[in-house]
């Protein structure tokens, strides 16, 4: 559909010739020609906001000259100036997870806008949608030829329910494309596919307009595609409804940290190594809620495989983005990838006159820098319980002594027997190694010497450990057509890393079960039992409820790491195993050179790979192809369906808004510490038959084996509240040693939360948390905060919140508050039994600050001051609405 652009934003409007054609575009240049300000040193990734700036101004939006004189004042101020702006994406990446929740708001809301007088066709996404099955896939099956075929077998078996939803919403719904099963993981679909770098599309008045290529995702790894210079980063998917419902994401102009690259990988490290540097430098910096963008010298030798690796974590080091401008390896990797020759010729005539082009003159101001010098990066993992736990190879077996000892405080030399096996359960050995998730296993160069090494191995005679679980998802069927064409998936079947799936699997809990006697071993002896993954998150209690310990690797290192079996070993130094005449094998001895795999990549990762395995992304295999769905407007919801349910979100509404309400006599639900995650918060993995979530499928004759996942349920949100801060590693301080989602009920007995909250909630109580520093980080989970909604929490107290989540907090009507002067949980003493009163919302501005009166349990009161994190005017709109899509509906339904 056209591309609506604003009506006064003629006087930056040019032209440009691309092959003889011309086409229109909005000119940076043209506004510092108008007088509007000097903008020729903004980072690359920041003229792309000024370009969006600049095509929507007077829209309807209030986007003003102002917004535009801003970036210019940004510059001057040194990289500093933090105007509220309004910010339009061109289209939103969607995951399933993430995805079959957003649309079944969709569904809800066509619901909700027929019974307000409305109709039902407003509700369509007004920018494109791409939404990829990829989150489903759970290791079932795995060592053996036929595991692929198992698992994709049982993925329709548990999700047909989601899948005719999902095919439903395709057909029913306007500018919505499904990626269907098996295809692979949607930032790989999105970079290899998806995105063009700059695109093209007529206007309202039917003329061709370029313009940068900008997303956001319901997925946080959605930054992966900065990599190809397009800006996007992951919302939560509140927020990724609005956008696409047309409305304008409200944020600050962010600082821009410049991240120099210099130098050259050295012989033996992969991207892999290179990334796990890089964040745990930008944690140590502190960029949250800041842009990191990366230039200098070394990207002149950095693949945009590696690029693509670096930008995929900004989530794991805090930054909303980490962008790499566009430059000569930009168009490489996308001719290699299949994009047309024409596309080609508009990113590279745009860029460079539009001022998005890095070449040696590429200078820009920057907030503030940090350097790397690419030829001192080592061999590294990270872990055992944050991306930032930075460990080089050489210090990792000491690392994890030492971990053992100070963190999980248990022997290292215990022993239990596995029943029916040869040999013994210790702390310290890997029973998960799996080649998985988007940020690595998209990259050739790290994906052909994870086959080197399988190969090399092999060879030698060596096999994975029996212990060990081994899988490989990649994120994209080209890896496997040239692992194939290399000759090197062989090899990996041989020590057991056979295809699986193509999707995410471990990062989100779907691991899948281990050996039920290596399970029980490990639950007998109280074991910290390791996994090892080429994946971005191993956060407690989200790899696999038998594993405490998680590392992140390279896929190299993975496979190394199952052949070894232990992270109780120094790789570096002591034999990984013998070959088939006993002789000791060091890790050296089958690790490729990085000449070796570029000429393999060379070969075989082809630009006709790319075309044929994406001829058809759309069409599926004939299981997809065999869903049936009705044709019809609105969603005829199942009643005994435990997938898909009618959220009440829009139940009941009024035509019109209410007000923000001060909170009085809220009790505490829990306490909560510092790096509270969305995983700690949002249901996420398995859960057990005795959960508040168990209990409630086992009353509907639903089977533990099938319970599925949290994650595959999240269209039904009587699992879903069931599930919200029950994560088995969450510590809630108003208990003593107790892990799990537990907390007093109001007769001051321990229980589950949900129970206490239903207790609460037919008491007409209102309800508050309370945690520490970086609440809500890692994944872009809505669920972390419309459980929280649904639970009756009115009030998030922290010390500082996590970008996302505190943006899906407030597009749920939950309002987060940060402590001032000094306060926190711990000064105050808190013990879960006050009661907690704020005033001052009734007449809130953005960021105000308010009296919060705590009274304690013995009746003595303190008032302390809060900061509202109701950040933006648009924001106090959402919270009077009960939220953005409430505020949306009611838009909708007054347009007529």
């Amino acid at each position: 559909m056209p591309i609506t652009v604003g009506q006064d934003s003629a006087q930056t409007r040019r032209s440009l010739n691309v092959n003889g054609k011309s086409i229109a575009y909005y000119s940076i240049r043209a506004a510092q020609e108008a007088g509007l300000g000097d903008f020729s040193r903004l980072p690359a990734a920041l003229k792309v906001v000024l370009e969006n700036i600049l095509r929507f101004e007077d829209d309807g939006f209030s986007v003003s000259v102002d917004d535009i004189k801003a970036f210019a004042e940004w510059g001057a101020n040194g990289g500093k100036n933090p105007r509220e702006i309004a910010y339009r994406p061109a289209r939103v990446l969607m995951q399933d997870f993430t995805g079959v929740p957003a649309v079944v708001d969709l569904a809800a809301m066509r619901d909700g806008i027929k019974a307000l007088g409305g109709d039902a066709q407003k509700i369509n996404p007004l920018n494109p949608v791409d939404l990829v099955i990829d989150h489903s896939v759970m290791i079932d099956a795995f060592g053996n030829p036929r595991a692929f075929q198992m698992n994709v077998d049982r993925e329709y078996e548990r999700n047909m329910e989601r899948y005719q939803f999902l095919k439903w919403g395709q057909s029913a719904f306007d500018n919505f494309r499904v990626v269907p099963p098996g295809t692979g993981i949607c930032h790989q679909v999105n970079l290899e596919y998806l995105a063009q770098t700059v695109w093209s599309d007529k206007d309202q008045n039917g003329e061709e307009v370029a313009y940068p290529d900008t997303l956001v995702g319901t997925d946080s790894h959605t930054t992966m595609v900065n990599g190809m210079a397009v800006l996007g980063w992951g919302v939560g998917g509140i927020e990724a409804e609005a956008a696409m419902l047309g409305q304008p994401i409200s944020m600050l102009i962010p600082e821009v940290i410049g991240f120099e690259l210099t130098g050259a990988m050295v012989e033996g490290t992969t991207g892999t190594d290179l990334v796990l540097k890089v964040v745990e430098m930008l944690r140590e910096k502190g960029v949250v809620g800041k842009f990191v963008e990366f230039y200098g010298s070394g990207l002149d030798r950095l693949p945009l495989a590696d690029r693509a690796t670096i930008a995929n974590m900004a989530p794991e080091y805090g930054a909303t983005c980490g962008f790499f401008p566009i430059d000569g390896e930009t168009l490489r990797y996308m001719r290699n990838t299949g994009r047309d020759e024409d596309r080609l010729a508009l990113v590279e005539a745009y860029a460079k006159e539009n001022g998005l082009w890095r070449d040696e003159s590429y200078a820009p101001i920057y907030t503030d820098t940090l350097s790397l010098d690419m030829g001192t990066i080592v061999p590294a993992v990270s872990g055992p319980k944050r991306p930032q736990d930075y460990v080089a190879l050489t210090g990792a077996k000491a690392a994890f002594t030492k971990e053992m000892a100070e963190t999980f405080k248990r022997p290292m030399d215990k022993e239990v027997t596995v029943k029916g096996e040869d040999y013994t359960m210790e702390s310290g050995k890997v029973v998960i190694a799996s080649i998985t998730s988007c940020t690595n296993t998209s990259n050739p160069y790290v994906m052909i010497g994870a086959g080197l090494v399988a190969k090399k191995a092999h060879e030698l005679g060596l096999n994975r450990q029996p212990w060990v679980k081994t899988s490989l998802a990649p994120g994209s069927q080209v890896v496997t057509e040239y692992l194939e064409a290399a000759g090197l998936q062989q090899h990996l079947d041989a020590i057991g890393f056979n295809l699986v799936g193509y999707g995410c699997t471990t990062c989100i809990g779907n691991s899948g079960p281990i050996q039920k006697e290596i399970s029980e071993a490990i639950a007998e002896g109280d074991l910290v039992a390791t996994s090892v993954l080429s994946g971005n998150r191993n956060f407690e209690g989200r790899i696999s409820p038998d594993v405490r310990a998680n590392y992140l690797a390279s896929p190299p290192l993975v496979v190394v790491y199952a052949l070894a079996g232990t992270m109780d070993i120094d790789l570096t130094s002591e034999p990984i195993g013998q070959d088939k005449d006993g002789n000791d094998v060091f890790m050296k001895d089958i690790w490729p050179d990085q000449k070796e795999i570029a000429d393999i990549v060379q070969e075989t990762v082809t630009r006709e790979a790319f075309q044929s395995k994406y001829a058809d992304v759309f069409k599926g295999d004939e299981k997809w192809q065999a869903v049936e769905v009705p044709q019809q407007e609105t969603y005829d919801w199942p009643p005994t369906s435990t997938y898909i349910q009618n959220p009440p979100y829009f139940q009941g509404m009024s035509p019109e808004p209410g007000t923000i309400s001060n909170i009085d006599g809220a009790k505490v639900l829990a306490i909560l510490g510092d790096m509270v995650t969305t995983d700690h918060i949002s249901p996420a993995g398995s859960f057990a038959a005795t959960s508040p979530a168990g209990k409630y499928l086992t009353e509907r004759q639903v089977q533990p084996r099938e319970f599925n996942s949290y994650g595959s349920r999240r269209g039904n949100h009587e699992v879903m509240m069931r599930g919200t801060f029950a994560n088995i590693r969450i510590k809630n301080e108003m208990l003593d040693g107790v892990e799990g989602g537990y907390t007093k009920g109001p007769d001051g007995q321990q229980t589950s939360i949900y129970d206490a909250s239903m207790a609460y909630q037919e008491q007409g109580v209102p309800l508050v948390v309370f945690g520490g520093q970086q609440y809500g980080a890692g994944s872009s989970r809505d669920w972390a905060a419309k459980g929280t909604a649904l639970l009756g929490i009115k009030a998030v107290i922290a010390e500082s919140f996590e970008r996302i989540h505190r943006s899906n907090l407030v597009g749920m009507g939950v309002i987060p508050f940060e402590f001032t002067g000094g306060d926190t949980r711990k000064s105050l003493g808190l013990k879960g039994d006050e009661t907690v009163s704020i005033d001052g919302l009734d007449k809130v501005e953005p960021l105000q600050e308010v009296p919060c009166t705590i009274t304690y349990g013995d009746g003595t009161t303190k008032t302390i001051t809060l900061k509202c994190r109701i950040d933006t005017a648009p924001e106090i709109e959402y919270v009077e609405n009960g939220g953005v899509l409430q505020y949306v509906l009611r838009n909708l339904a007054k347009a007529g």
